[in-house]
């Protein structure tokens, strides 16, 4: 009976309740819970702003992921163009009327967030490709009347994002481009070819690069170049994780933490935080979680019956994939310090908005799994 709702497009509220998949949920559910408690630990045992807010940020947008979900398919299929161009729009309004905090400007006030629109790009990226390869056959994915149009859609908003400056973001953003592009059959040579360009303009880019961007990218060669400075961070971080152990040091009783040797612990450090007090096993259980994740992410995908919800699940794991690589080996001093925070368990509205309505569109690709979302 459900199945044939299914492709009525008619499913009632009781059918998308029983359709929901209760064991991407739960992990949700599950990181979420744990975020909250390495939010209050963060605050060195207190229920203070940043734990508050995250609370009520993560009870709200896991509402707005159930809402999402159970919207059907076939709207956002239609709307993927347009959600795409409000985001465009909302970079280039960040220009005129954004707000600047640290030196750059990446927030529009929206009364009641302040909304950060480079966060929101990511998925609207993702569905934009989604829709426009959903029906191109992979043999002509080549055609340079099929490149054309992916690659401004993913310059454009890269280098506005550049320009606020936001270099980390602007190259999460890429990647998630890139991942779908690649799923669609794009042959692995012309990646090789594309590296290789980039390869020569290296020189450019560092040209362009802000002084602190510069300091960076040599700090992470080198962190103990300016110990104080820009290696403080990192040499900080690999200290803390380093003295977690295998089993930590016990919850609330990291002292990199608790003495504010550890900066920026509730943002984009906070797996810092969680390793110290947790150690090597805590942070193995964490990993497998995100596995988890990403694993129901792509059953889903492999399950959906249209190559618009195939593309985006596989594309949005795959992103999902890359934000957690880079954030863990960004505080492991395996990768260069960019602004990349932990999904959902990092700090941050827009972040975790971002990461919400991605998976409540994957939930949807669950629960209405149509042949054809024309």
């Amino acid at each position: 009976m459900i199945q044939q709702h299914f492709y009525r497009g008619n499913l009632s509220f009781k059918d998308k309740i029983f359709s929901l998949d209760f064991k991407l949920m739960f992990l949700i559910l599950l990181l979420g819970i744990i975020s909250f408690f390495t939010m209050y630990s963060s605050e060195q045992g207190k229920f203070g702003y940043y734990t508050l807010s995250h609370i009520y940020r993560f009870t709200a947008f896991f509402l707005i992921f159930i809402l999402v979900s159970f919207i059907d398919i076939r709207f956002w299929y239609k709307t993927s163009y347009l959600f795409y161009f409000i985001v465009l729009v909302l970079l280039f309004a960040v220009d005129f009327f954004g707000i600047t905090s640290s030196g750059s400007k990446r927030w529009i006030s929206l009364i009641f967030i302040n909304l950060q629109p480079s966060e929101l790009m990511k998925v609207a990226l993702i569905i934009f490709l989604a829709r426009f390869y959903y029906k191109i056959p992979s043999e002509n994915v080549t055609n340079i009347k099929y490149i054309i149009v992916p690659i401004i859609a993913l310059l454009i908003p890269v280098t506005l994002v550049v320009a606020q400056p936001d270099l980390g973001t602007a190259v999460l953003i890429l990647i998630g481009g890139i991942a779908v592009i690649w799923l669609t059959g794009f042959r692995i040579k012309y990646f090789l070819y594309s590296f290789f360009v980039l390869i020569c303009l290296i020189p450019v880019g560092i040209s362009v690069l802000k002084p602190y961007q510069k300091s960076r990218i040599l700090t992470f060669f080198d962190p103990e170049r300016d110990p104080l400075g820009a290696g403080y961070q990192i040499i900080q971080s690999k200290i803390a994780i380093g003295s977690g152990g295998i089993f930590g040091k016990g919850f609330l009783l990291g002292s990199q933490s608790y003495l504010d040797y550890l900066p920026e612990k509730h943002t984009d450090f906070i797996f810092t935080l969680f390793s110290e007090e947790f150690g090597f096993f805590g942070s193995l259980i964490l990993l497998i979680i995100y596995v988890m994740i990403i694993y129901r992410i792509t059953i889903i995908g492999k399950n959906s019956k249209n190559n618009f919800s195939r593309l985006f699940c596989y594309g949005f794991a795959t992103a999902f994939f890359v934000y957690v690589a880079v954030n863990m080996s960004m505080v492991l001093g395996l990768l260069p310090i960019v602004g990349a925070p932990l999904p959902i368990m990092s700090y941050g509205g827009s972040a975790m908005l971002s990461m919400m309505i991605g998976l409540g569109i994957v939930m949807s690709c669950k629960i209405h799994p149509q042949e054809n979302v024309n």
